[in-house]
């Protein structure tokens, strides 16, 4: 069974698959690690197709920034509960960077953080398949902000106060 994500407030079946997964796929979207793209870049430029890459939380954006054009997904690998580097991550290639493809987060991804992921930028969550079932409505958990922020993944502008 294909994984199944979030993606833009909708339940999906996952159209990429992570390079161990690729197997006898050869002209799958694929994503690699931050990782296997620095080991191999021009093997995988070569390659061609649909390229991601999803970043941990160590992972330098600015190493990155010289390819941004080169992929169609950036994922933040959210390490646990109390790490926070993915939100930052999300943000600075929204915003910074000018990132306009499809930003993920994956990981540590429960419901009660889709609202504040998607606030950073983030606009597809692989969660568990017990939590993904109604998932979406927490992206309009709230109508009004007192700050700005990116909102791109939301699926409705929201009023700030």
């Amino acid at each position: 069974m294909p994984r199944r994500l979030l993606r833009d407030g909708h339940v999906v079946a996952d159209d990429w698959c992570y390079l161990e997964e690729a197997q006898g796929k050869p002209a799958a979207a694929l994503i690699l690690t931050f990782a296997q793209w620095q080991e191999s870049r021009d093997a995988w430029i070569a390659r061609g197709g649909r390229l991601g890459v999803v970043l941990l939380p160590t992972d330098k954006l600015e190493s990155l920034a010289p390819d941004l054009s080169r992929f169609a997904l950036i994922g933040a690998d959210f390490a646990g509960p109390s790490d926070g580097r993915g939100y930052s991550q999300g943000r600075r290639l929204r915003e910074h960077w000018k990132f306009t493809g499809e930003l993920r987060a994956k990981g540590y991804v429960r419901r009660d953080q889709l609202f504040f992921m998607a606030r950073c930028g983030f606009d597809s969550f692989e969660l568990a398949d017990a939590e993904i079932e109604g998932a979406g409505s927490a992206l309009s958990t709230f109508s009004r902000a007192y700050q700005p922020s990116n909102d791109a993944g939301l699926p409705v502008k929201l009023q700030y106060r």
